[in-house]
């Protein structure tokens, strides 16, 4: 909880939106006490909370809230890479698939930073003190997204020079197979 004592947070809903929108569901974030930086329906300071469901690499939903991890970007779900033998391989599912392996049933606690153009919470995300986005990129599951953030830049070079998953062979960044791959 990172020293917060219980007695200090409220779980108030995501938005106001998401309330008329779910029936029988109720979507919240944890929320310190005080109040946070307003970014179109998430403060800036709030964490959300829960049990994950993996949408992609780099995409998670906590409590029906999709989230982008910031400062990363793997591999779509479709993308396949190739490994030094020449085999094609889905390393944008073997992507998703590991992120869900690490987090199994666990409770993550995410931190927004921001809001992407879709309107989807970008935050940093921890299972206990672990931050997965680092994780991701440490482990060659994704590459760091600088045009975003420099965070894991470092990361990326250890998975690089290791040889890794996704740097085990050649692939696309995957900024670049989506736009190749963008439907018309």
């Amino acid at each position: 909880m990172h020293g917060l004592d219980l007695l200090d947070e409220l779980l108030v809903p995501a938005s106001v939106g998401q309330l008329q929108g779910s029936v029988g569901r109720l979507s919240c974030i944890r929320r310190p006490a005080h109040v946070g930086v307003r970014l179109g329906q998430v403060d800036v300071g709030d964490r959300i909370v829960g049990v994950v469901s993996v949408i992609d690499g780099d995409t998670i939903e906590i409590h029906g809230q999709r989230i982008r991890l910031f400062g990363i970007d793997a591999p779509e779900s479709s993308q396949l890479c190739v490994r030094t033998t020449g085999e094609r391989w889905r390393c944008g599912q073997q992507a998703s698939f590991a992120l869900a392996d690490r987090i199994g049933r666990a409770t993550v606690s995410c931190q927004p930073r921001d809001l992407d153009r879709y309107g989807r919470v970008v935050a940093i995300c921890f299972k206990g003190n672990e931050d997965l986005n680092r994780w991701m990129v440490a482990n060659g599951w994704a590459v760091a997204y600088k045009q975003y953030s420099l965070d894991y830049a470092a990361d990326e070079v250890g998975a690089r020079r290791s040889r890794i998953n996704i740097w085990s062979g050649e692939f696309e960044m995957p900024r670049d197979w989506r736009l190749q791959h963008r439907r018309r």
